[in-house]
């Protein structure tokens, strides 16, 4: 059994009716407010895989991929290791719902692009049929259209990058081949890391990543009792911080969890 928190049901702020589609005017409307892609392939590029761990690389990938394709509200990077699987790397609770709510189910479209190395579109939620139960949970949650990308790896590993969005018809061609790419930089990380590395070890940092992910997921708990606000708030509160910062995200959530569990409560 695999040790991830719960996933909880948020507010997602939905511009279009679910049968209105994403137009041509709303991916202008976006991209005037987003990163250019040609300015997110340059950022991958500086990405120095020998001196960043799995897990910061991953993030890294997600965070750009969602600030420069039109569209997407959240993105997630699915890791199954010997048939289990985790969300190593995500941008908000969005895509860490719907993913946790793969997992739970035991299908799903992240699923089969990870066991498949396929590529699986849903242009509009409401008219999937092949996964019932995850599009019932994508519906609820605001989402009205995903991608899911496999990428290919070394078993026992497998994994896809997902790209979720709250309105239908976001992934024309231009986003798919687009996020590719961004799939492919998260092979690269993950081929980089098997290639250094023998299978133990490969694990070892995948279970770290996943460990990374546990101690951002405490800090969060503790800003949402201590704050009374949302998850994505506090995700977001904790992004900030690490932003103003310059220190890893992980490293401002372990801060917030050391400090919340010391005598005096103060953070070191």
């Amino acid at each position: 059994m695999r040790a991830l928190p719960e996933w909880a049901v948020i507010n997602i702020d939905n511009r279009h009716p679910e049968n209105e589609r994403y137009t041509d005017a709303d991916r202008d409307h976006d991209r005037s407010s987003q990163m250019d892609a040609m300015s997110a392939l340059a950022e991958l590029g500086k990405i120095k895989h020998s001196e960043q761990g799995l897990s910061e690389v991953l993030e890294r990938v997600s965070a750009l991929a969602k600030a420069s394709i039109p569209g997407v509200a959240e993105v997630s990077v699915t890791l199954v290791t010997d048939g289990v699987p985790g969300t190593a790397a995500y941008t908000g609770e969005l895509a860490l719902a719907l993913d946790e709510a793969q997992y739970d189910a035991g299908y799903g479209p992240c699923l089969s692009a990870a066991a498949k190395e396929t590529v699986y579109l849903i242009e509009q939620m409401s008219q999937e049929t092949r996964w019932p139960e995850f599009t019932a949970d994508a519906l609820m949650h605001g989402a009205r259209s995903s991608l899911s990308i496999g990428i290919p790896l070394h078993k026992p590993v497998n994994g896809a990058v997902n790209f979720y969005a709250n309105e239908p018809g976001v992934f024309d061609d231009a986003a798919v081949e687009l996020a590719k790419t961004f799939a492919g930089y998260a092979a690269v990380a993950l081929a980089n890391a098997s290639l250094y590395e023998t299978t133990a070890a490969l694990a070892r940092q995948m279970s770290e990543a996943m460990a990374s992910r546990a101690v951002i997921e405490q800090a969060k708990g503790i800003l949402v009792a201590q704050k009374q606000i949302s998850p994505e708030e506090a995700f977001e509160v904790l992004t900030r911080a690490s932003q103003a910062a310059n220190r890893k995200l992980r490293d401002i959530a372990q801060a917030m969890v050391d400090g919340a569990h010391s005598p005096n409560g103060q953070q070191r």
